[in-house]
């Protein structure tokens, strides 16, 4: 019962989608690079958010090696 967007950066972002809200909750996958998520934040901050609590997790140890044609390219 709870809307949920996916979005693909901050300008996907609907302010109406904001109305009445007092929490705003924010998830992202292992791929989303770290500076997307911190200018989706920024947004929602430059519209009126005031306090940002992050979730700790756990601690990711994926790692994603080259595929194998760029690996004998860079040997």
């Amino acid at each position: 019962g709870i809307p949920a967007y996916l979005i693909d950066n901050e300008d996907d972002i609907r302010r109406e989608w904001l109305v009445d809200k007092k929490r705003i909750g924010l998830t992202a996958g292992a791929s989303a690079p770290e500076v997307l998520v911190a200018r989706v934040v920024a947004r929602l901050k430059e519209w009126g958010a005031s306090e940002v609590i992050e979730n700790a997790g756990r601690p990711e140890k994926v790692t994603f090696p080259l595929p194998k044609d760029l690996q004998r390219h860079t040997a």
